[in-house]
């Protein structure tokens, strides 16, 4: 993680932890408030500004799985057939995912604070649209709107934790960012049913309004933007290489998509995966060539982003595993209320949450690695739990255990992720890199999800007629909990290669946080 010159780690220590303070903290009596000093916000100012940028990832993370729970009723209110009620979910993660290179370059080339906010005002005017709309297409327009706006958010928010704290109070403002964008999604479940059940489905969309705009303005007040480390120049914006990494990477989702319901033969599915095969090389090839790259390749392919990026993407197709299947389950399955389905979640998001809160001490004492492989084993052990589930299976007995050891797996590991994967990473490319990272995570759940869905289709295409529609549904799920395992199996083998001590620093690079 960036610092004034490194993303994380002091520029003359070798302990696991970066020390230091808020920028602006010392002496005590420097500026407190919203508008802190010259140097940055006071304490309280930076804990509000923590708060704005934390409560806009919400926001985004929420819109991920709010709908989940509202397909039904806005199918029946719109006449959206099947496939086209998948869009209402799919065009928010193509446009989210795809878009996020593109947003953490725009933060880097224009400023981090005018891109967080004019990200915020566009998903909010999104929302708007998507909770009035009074047609199909209008509501799956305002979806791809609303990822745009997401993916302008998205990299900026932790480009300015990165800028706004360091040493030990980034650590536990990143554990903040972990814990609230992890539960997110969970919160969303609860929050759609809710809204979905007692008023209507639009307000899963309206409800963002007001909030949308209090955070903006908040936002222009308190949030400041980071001094850049180049003089302030014209920027050279790789407007092809951003276009051609945007569209391979949607060319590829929309092809594992299509073919979770159309299989691998389908036209299209072809298609998408030949696009996907011209422009991603091409996309290489730009960024190779270009001034100043919407992604500077090197952080890729070397140094601790590198080492976190398989596990990040590994780890997400297994999490998108049990949020989507789970949902599903417990609807159609199990026969939950939307309000019940979406309860049935809590346990996850409590044990997510208080382990994302408690992952900053635990890495001081013990290093990234541990929490990282810990927590995708205690991950996979929850996936072949759930592999396990029968029609007699109970939510006590064999639900409940599984979510808790996924959620307390996913909140010890995340913050340790971030914190190693961006350890690395020079100031002025924090941007690039987060968006990098968030950009494997949310395509990496959305071709995992794809995956376990093309994996339960498989699963219950052969059932026999006499079995009842329950008993193929659950033999379906628990068949893709199974592949969902493996994806956690393997993040953990992945992250046995954080073990691995970093070479020391040669003059003039960064230094990294090191692993035991």
């Amino acid at each position: 993680m960036p610092s004034s010159a490194a993303a994380g780690a002091p520029q003359a220590s070798s302990s696991e932890e970066p020390t230091g303070s808020l920028p602006g903290s010392s002496p005590p009596t420097s500026a407190v408030g919203a508008s802190g000093g010259p140097s940055g916000p006071g304490i309280r100012g930076a804990g509000l500004v923590l708060a704005v940028i934390t409560g806009s990832m919400l926001l985004i993370g929420i819109d991920v799985t709010v709908v989940n729970l509202a397909l039904p009723d806005m199918g029946s209110a719109l006449d959206l057939s099947p496939t086209a009620s998948s869009w209402v979910l799919n065009a928010y993660t193509l446009a989210f995912g795809g878009l996020l290179l593109l947003g953490g370059r725009l933060g880097d080339a224009f400023g981090r604070r005018r891109t967080f906010i004019a990200g915020v005002l566009l998903f909010t005017t999104a929302s708007l649209l998507a909770g009035l709309a009074p047609w199909a297409w209008w509501l799956i327009g305002a979806r791809v709107l609303q990822g745009v706006g997401g993916a302008l958010v998205g990299p900026s928010t932790m480009a300015l934790i990165v800028s706004t704290f360091e040493g030990p109070a980034r650590a536990r403002a990143l554990s903040w960012y972990s814990a609230v964008l992890g539960g997110g999604a969970s919160v969303g479940l609860i929050l759609g049913g809710v809204l979905t059940e007692l008023v209507s489905w639009r307000w899963v969309f309206l409800i963002n309004v007001p909030l949308g705009a209090l955070l903006a303005a908040l936002a222009m007040r308190v949030v400041r933007e980071p001094k850049r480390s180049a003089p302030t120049v014209r920027p050279r914006f790789d407007l092809a290489g951003a276009l051609a990494g945007t569209a391979g990477i949607t060319a590829l989702v929309y092809a594992f998509i299509r073919a979770a319901s159309d299989g691998w033969h389908d036209g299209r599915t072809v298609a998408g995966l030949v696009a996907a095969a011209v422009l991603l090389p091409a996309f290489r090839l730009v960024e190779r060539r270009a001034a100043e790259p919407v992604l500077p390749l090197r952080l890729a392919v070397s140094g601790t982003l590198a080492r976190v990026l398989p596990i990040v993407g590994l780890y997400a197709a297994a999490m998108f595993s049990v949020l989507f299947l789970l949902g599903q389950y417990f609807q159609e399955g199990r026969g939950f209320s939307p309000i019940k389905s979406g309860l049935a979640f809590l346990p996850l998001m409590a044990a997510q949450f208080t382990m994302a809160r408690l992952a900053p001490a635990v890495t001081r004492r013990v290093g990234t690695a541990w929490p990282v492989a810990v927590g995708a084993v205690a991950c996979t052990t929850g996936l072949v739990w759930l592999a396990r589930l029968g029609d007699a299976t109970g939510y006590p007995t064999g639900i409940l255990g599984p979510v808790i050891l996924i959620g307390a797996g996913a909140g010890i590991a995340m913050t340790p992720l971030n914190i190693y994967g961006l350890s690395g990473v020079a100031a002025h490319e924090s941007g690039a890199a987060s968006g990098l990272l968030q950009t494997t995570q949310w395509m990496g759940g959305t071709l995992g999800l794809a995956v376990w869905v093309t994996v339960f289709g498989a699963a219950t295409r052969g059932a026999s007629p006499t079995q009842s529609a329950e008993h193929v549904l659950t033999h379906g799920i628990a068949t893709a909990f199974g592949a969902a395992a493996i994806s956690a199996g393997l993040a953990a083998a992945a992250a046995l290669t954080l073990f691995r001590p970093a070479r020391l620093p040669q003059p003039g690079e960064t230094t990294r946080v090191p692993a035991r």
